[in-house]
């Protein structure tokens, strides 16, 4: 191929000028009526993916002994022996430093983009995220001071955190 050819081509999509083998290769379908039909392939590989896993399950399930004993039944606890009611409850501290992990993890997933396009953004992307920054560690300050990230304080009183 030379490069008059590529340049043909490029400019008015000719295909005369390269070889029998070259240009059975260039595909150059146009493009489906139907907009769904280019999500075909999403369609399939979900249903194979569906299929396969059902089978899987099924099988397991078909092939599988199924002998109960009194240990199998039982509920694990990190290979303790179980002791007292599965309905005790946890401490309101346990659900507020889960939520307070999960925003801080949000917190964390915006920094990556940013660091990916900080040099496009120059000054004005470093000053934004010194705000950004600096309001999260306000708010983070702030739980710190009120005890929520302490798991040996008392537990607070009604209507505190």
């Amino acid at each position: 191929m030379c490069a008059q050819c590529l340049t043909l081509f490029a400019l008015n999509s000719s295909l005369e000028c390269f070889p029998n083998s070259v240009a059975n290769y260039i595909d150059l379908a146009p493009m489906p009526d139907n907009y769904f039909v280019r999500y075909l392939p999403l369609l399939i590989h979900f249903l194979v993916a569906v299929g396969f896993a059902s089978v899987v399950v099924t099988l397991s399930w078909l092939i599988g002994y199924r002998r109960p004993s009194r240990a199998k039944m039982s509920p694990y606890e990190c290979g303790m022996t179980p002791i007292g009611d599965t309905q005790s409850r946890f401490s309101v501290k346990f659900y507020l430093v889960g939520m307070l992990f999960i925003l801080f993890d949000v917190e964390a997933v915006f920094l990556y983009p940013w660091a990916v396009i900080l040099r496009k953004l120059k000054m004005f992307g470093f000053w934004e995220m010194f705000v950004y920054i600096a309001i999260f560690l306000v708010g983070f300050f702030y739980i710190w001071k009120k005890g929520a990230l302490d798991w040996a304080a008392p537990s607070a009183k009604r209507g505190e955190v």
